[in-house]
């Protein structure tokens, strides 16, 4: 069967993205899925030996790296509409982006070792510290620089 209606001047040539409030939902979703990849690559990489400075700071990166890494891509995939274009200028935002939270995690980390009380908990409590301002910062950053919608230009 042929459609004879006429296709309306409206529709998006590209399906539209999730609203705030789901992008919001997938990304706590893939956040907390890639935070506790975070976590357990931390925590392995520290009980394998890599608890004592420097070594710590070395599994914080390591950890860092694979959960954001993997962050990145699900997201890009999953949560924001506008990571299914501009490849190239993404990969070099992503990479400004997480340069610039590698620091703050592993900065902040450092410091939240310093500052908590020495306990069994400590670790882990620098690293929760660590991953929520990094967290933030990258919602914020990929919603709204890396993976923003560009109106689309008409012919």
């Amino acid at each position: 069967m042929v459609a004879t209606e006429p296709q309306s001047e409206t529709t998006p040539a590209t399906p539209a993205g999730p609203g705030l409030l789901g992008q919001l939902i997938r990304f706590g979703l893939i956040g907390g899925f890639c935070a506790l990849l975070d976590l357990g690559t931390y925590s392995l990489l520290r009980a394998i030996g890599m608890d004592a400075v420097p070594w710590v700071d070395v599994a914080r990166a390591c950890s860092f790296v694979v959960g954001t890494t993997t962050a990145f891509f699900l997201n890009r995939r999953f949560t924001f509409a506008g990571g299914r274009r501009d490849g190239g200028a993404q990969i070099g935002g992503f990479v400004l982006l997480y340069v610039v939270t590698f620091f703050v995690a592993v900065g902040v980390n450092q410091l939240m070792l310093h500052v908590l009380a020495v306990s069994a908990w400590q670790s882990t409590l620098a690293w929760v510290v660590s991953q929520a301002g990094a967290t933030v910062i990258n919602f914020v950053m990929l919603k709204w620089v890396v993976f923003r919608e560009r109106p689309v230009k008409e012919n």
